[in-house]
């Protein structure tokens, strides 16, 4: 690797008016402005590294800010010195010892972490000449287990298995990539299902994408129960009784209801209840899913760490491991959750959509197919199609399936203009008038 000096990080505050579309609305986030903090690593090279964590628009600051301190840790030093002991360099992050009174490793901090390591790896990859699952993919097994933190984890897993599961995956690697190139990786689409949106154009939605390709459909719920119902029959009707439809409620209920809720919308035969209750509740979800069978529960995209993933995974409490590239601390944590939920037979699903969030998880989603899970069985990664073209390299979707990007480096480098027309508060897009101060 020719080695690389990082010099100094810029932060931005960047927000999206999607609320005014009703883009992104749930039950509980009815006016999200899909947002990011974003970091900018400027080197002693041509190359800079790009990296962000996803937001909902107000609180954004707060992010930003974390992200100017934990800059300190980066600034002065060079790739080399973090990348030959990346542990080292996450617990620097997530483990300071004043500023981890605010965490630890969950919150404004760890998502501030996370968009700080992906921008490293985004560099990384950039200095290889390779897309980040590339990168990762190609990592002899013991470079990968050297680059997750096992501490809180190794009663679950344990370096050893880590160990066991890369090797037994690297001889047949080539056989996958070659299939996946060929015919991608399978999605599912929410574009069709916000909260806010009429049924009329639900329907109309459904109908493109279902010309386009699409298989997979998820619809936002949470509402009225018998407005849950006929929506999800809506959806149900137009996209007929083989595609798959997932219901999300975004942690609207508690137990009891998340239940009763979860079977009456057994007519819809969901593939998946997404979400029914708050994220930190393990025994809920385990409650839950043991309640409302046969419909399987999937959560984690509010899951702070991989301390909690593997508590959903011990005690039972999940069918489907929803992990985000930004919510934990950055692709090393990923690494940790990726292996657990294969250890434990979960299949992951990532969770995608907002700003830059398809665009990061493909990479995460492809190295676990190359080289932890091996599968694709009951496997899709989410796909929102919404402010994709303010990336310099956005993802690209055929028939409903993910193709394996070619870029070097994680796919999230926005175009300056982009970053100029909606930072906020100052940005063009945020000085037109009537716009919130």
């Amino acid at each position: 690797m020719t080695d690389v000096r990082i010099l100094s990080v810029r932060v931005i505050d960047v927000r999206f008016p999607t609320s005014r579309a009703s883009i992104g609305s749930d039950a509980v986030n009815k006016d999200p402005d899909y947002s990011a903090a974003y970091c900018i690593l400027t080197t002693d090279s041509p190359l800079e590294g790009h990296g962000l964590t996803f937001t909902l628009g107000r609180g954004t600051e707060l992010c930003v800010l974390a992200l100017e301190y934990l800059a300190q840790f980066v600034k002065g030093r060079t790739l080399r010195s973090i990348t030959e002991d990346f542990v080292a360099f996450t617990r620097q992050l997530t483990g300071e010892t004043q500023f981890r009174w605010l965490g630890p490793e969950k919150g404004v901090i760890h998502l501030a972490c996370g968009a700080l390591i992906n921008a490293v790896w985004d560099l990384y990859a950039k200095v290889e000449g390779k897309p980040v699952w590339r990168l990762l993919a190609e990592m002899p097994p013991e470079q990968l287990v050297s680059l997750i933190d096992f501490r809180y984890i190794d009663d679950a897993l344990t370096p050893d298995e880590a160990l066991t599961m890369l090797a037994a995956s690297q001889p047949t690697m080539q056989q996958r990539l070659r299939l996946l190139e060929a015919e991608g990786y399978p999605a599912y689409t929410t574009s069709a299902g916000w909260f806010g949106f009429s049924d009329e154009k639900i329907r109309r939605l459904c109908r493109e994408a279902l010309a386009e390709g699409w298989t997979h459909f998820k619809l936002k719920v949470g509402g009225e129960p018998a407005d849950d119902l006929r929506r999800g029959l809506i959806v149900r009707e137009e996209i007929g009784p083989a595609n798959k439809l997932m219901v999300d409620a975004n942690q609207k209920w508690g137990v009891l209801e998340a239940i009763e809720r979860t079977r009456a919308l057994a007519p819809l035969n969901p593939w998946w209840m997404e979400e029914p209750t708050s994220p930190d509740d393990i025994l809920g979800h385990a409650r839950i899913r043991r309640e409302a069978a046969p419909t399987r529960i999937a959560t984690g995209e509010h899951c702070h760490n991989r301390v909690m993933f593997k508590q959903l995974l011990q005690a039972g409490a999940i069918d489907v491991c929803q992990i985000d590239a930004c919510r934990v601390a950055g692709v090393n944590e990923n690494l940790a959750i990726l292996l657990m939920a294969a250890k434990f037979g979960v299949p992951v699903c990532p969770h995608a959509g907002g700003v830059g969030l398809c665009e990061y998880v493909q990479h995460v989603a492809i190295f676990d197919y190359l080289r932890v899970s091996t599968s694709l069985e009951d496997r899709v990664i989410e796909f929102v199609d919404h402010l994709h073209e303010h990336f310099l390299t956005p993802v690209v979707i055929r028939r409903g399936r993910y193709m394996p990007p070619h870029a070097p480096g994680y796919s999230i480098q926005m175009h300056p203009e982009s970053l100029s027309r909606y930072a906020f508060p100052n940005g063009a897009e945020w000085m037109k008038p009537g716009q919130p101060e």
